[in-house]
């Protein structure tokens, strides 16, 4: 439970490190951003796994959570 709550923390703080949308959280990336990812292929490694989970929170409609977890826990 302790490492899912630290790999929230970390995907809440975390920025895209490249492109457009260089320095923007990875929830706040536009939806339809992440939704060309997800039909072209998600980058491999760590990035690409947290932007498919960046994926699944905006399609429940769970950005609060991550907004709310950034907001209230530090790195």
């Amino acid at each position: 439970m302790i490492q899912d709550q630290k790999y929230l923390v970390e995907l809440a703080h975390t920025k895209m490190p490249f492109g457009k949308y260089q320095g923007y959280y990875l929830v706040d990336l536009p939806e339809y951003y992440i939704v060309w990812y997800n039909n072209k292929g998600f980058p491999k490694g760590k990035l690409g796994e947290q932007l498919q989970l960046i994926y699944e929170i905006k399609s429940n409609g769970l950005e609060p959570l991550i907004r709310n977890i950034r907001k209230n826990f530090q790195k």
